[in-house]
C-alpha cells in the first residue's frame, strides 16, 4: 500500500499539467454551467430562493427595456411632423437668404436689404418717440405716445427674454450687429423687427386716421422687414412669422392695459 502511494505521488510529480503555469487548464471556465450533481443538490429543501428584491428589479428593467427600444424605432407622429416643418424652413431659409454673404446671389443689394431692417429696430423707434413726446403739445398725442412708448419697451423686454430662453441660432453664421446688442436681440426666435413692425404697424393703423394708400403701405413695410430679415440670413421663415404673432398680441396686450391721460401726464411730470 505505501508502494503504490508513493507510486501515485511521483505520478501526479512528473504529470505536465500540475506545474503552476498549467493550473488553469485544470480549472472550468467562469462562465461554464455547473454540474448536474449541483444544480440537483440546489434544488434540495435547503436552497435558498433568490432575494425578491432583485427578482422585482429584473422584472421591471425586462418590462422598461422594449418600451425605449419602441420609442427609438418608432417616433411618435408629432416628433416626425415637427422634425418635417423644421426641415422645410431651414430648408426655405437658406433658399431666401440671398443676401447672406458676400458671395450670396444678391450681394450688391445687401446693403439696402439692411437699411430696410434698420427701419424696424427698436433704438430708433424708441429715440423717435420720445423726441416725439418731448415736441408735442396736445394731451391726447402725449397720450398715444406715452403708450406707444410703452409698446416698444413691451416688445423689447419680450424678444429679449424668449431669446435668451430659446436660444435659437440663425440659418447662417451672421454676427448681430451693435443696435441688435444694445436690443439684446442676439439669437433668432423670435424676430424682434418683425415683431416690433406688425405692433407698430398695428398700433398706427388703430390709433391714427390714415388714407387707404398708407394702409396698405404701412402693412407692406412691415412685410418687408420680416423678409429683409430672412434675406440677410439671420432669420429663419418661423422665426419672422412668429414675430408677426408677438407682435399682434403686444399690440392687444397695451389696448387692455391702455394707460388714460392723467396717468401719461402724471409720467411726464414725474419724468
Amino acid at each position: 500500500m505505501p508502494a503504490s502511494q508513493s507510486r501515485a505521488r511521483a505520478r501526479d510529480r512528473n504529470n505536465v499539467l500540475n506545474r503552476a503555469e498549467f493550473l488553469s487548464l485544470n480549472q472550468p471556465p467562469k462562465g461554464a454551467p455547473e454540474p448536474r450533481s449541483s444544480a440537483r443538490k440546489a434544488s434540495g429543501p435547503s436552497a435558498q430562493p433568490p432575494p425578491a428584491g432583485d427578482g422585482a428589479r429584473e422584472r421591471r428593467q425586462s418590462q422598461q427595456l422594449p418600451d425605449e427600444d419602441c420609442m427609438q424605432l418608432n417616433p411618435s407622429f408629432k416628433g416626425i411632423a415637427f422634425n418635417s416643418l423644421l426641415a422645410i424652413d431651414i430648408c426655405m431659409s437658406k433658399r431666401l437668404g440671398v443676401c447672406a454673404g458676400r458671395a450670396a446671389s444678391w450681394a450688391s443689394a445687401r446693403s439696402m436689404v439692411k437699411l430696410i431692417g434698420i427701419t424696424g429696430h427698436g433704438i430708433p423707434w424708441i429715440g423717435g418717440t420720445i423726441l416725439c413726446l418731448v415736441k408735442s403739445s396736445t394731451l391726447a398725442g402725449q397720450e398715444v405716445l406715452m403708450n406707444l412708448l410703452l409698446a416698444l419697451l413691451l416688445d423689447i423686454m419680450t424678444v429679449a427674454g424668449v431669446q435668451k430662453l430659446i436660444k435659437r441660432r440663425g440659418p447662417y453664421e451672421t454676427s448681430p450687429s451693435l443696435l441688435d446688442y444694445l436690443t439684446m436681440d442676439v439669437y433668432a426666435f423670435p424676430a424682434g423687427h418683425a415683431s416690433r413692425a406688425a405692433m407698430v404697424s398695428k398700433f398706427f393703423l388703430s390709433h391714427l386716421v390714415l388714407a387707404v394708400p398708407l394702409r396698405v403701405l404701412l402693412v407692406l413695410w412691415a412685410f418687408c422687414v420680416g423678409l429683409s430679415r430672412v434675406m440677410i440670413g439671420r432669420h429663419h421663415v418661423t422665426d419672422v412669422l412668429s414675430g408677426f404673432v408677438i407682435g399682434y398680441l403686444q399690440f392687444r396686450l397695451v389696448e387692455l392695459v391702455w394707460m388714460p391721460s392723467s396717468t401719461c401726464q402724471m409720467l411726464i411730470s414725474a419724468w
